[in-house]
């Protein structure tokens, strides 16, 4: 079973994200109390556990978040998620719309260690349906 491990905000663009233990996903805007949110095709940012956890075993000292990630997953192979596929995160579905991104300043931690891996591993969405999410909440592909 897949699930939500961590959610991630931030009030301000550009900065790492802190954790926090709920959050409503709006639709049409993402998660509430985030920077990201709005009415654009990147309301909500997914990231896999795995590919942190990986990323931290080469020798990136990170936390959760500070990838700009807003939702950690455990055992979604986001590889195979496909644009136009839609997921639900507890009773909230996200549409997927893009995988990966161009980054366009170096972040902080790409200066940190000299590598980020959001731009090939990041997978965004806009949410259809909202909802209150938490961590253990369980993710499907529909």
């Amino acid at each position: 079973m897949a699930k939500l491990v961590a959610i991630c905000i931030s009030e301000k663009k550009g900065i790492g994200k802190t954790q926090i233990n709920e959050v409503e996903l709006v639709e049409g805007f993402g998660l509430k109390g985030d920077a990201h949110g709005g009415n654009w095709h990147r309301q909500v940012s997914l990231l896999e556990k795995e590919k942190i956890e990986d990323f931290i075993a080469r020798g990136g000292k990170v936390k959760f978040g500070d990838f700009g990630e807003n939702l950690v997953t455990e055992g979604l192979d986001l590889d195979k998620i496909q644009v136009g596929d839609k997921v639900t995160v507890g009773d909230a579905i996200i549409e997927i719309t893009q995988k990966g991104k161009k980054c366009h300043d170096k972040c902080h931690i790409y200066k940190m260690v000299g590598d980020c891996i959001m731009p090939k591993n990041g997978v965004f969405g806009t949410v259809q349906k909202g909802a209150l999410v938490k961590p253990g909440d369980e993710i499907t592909v529909l």
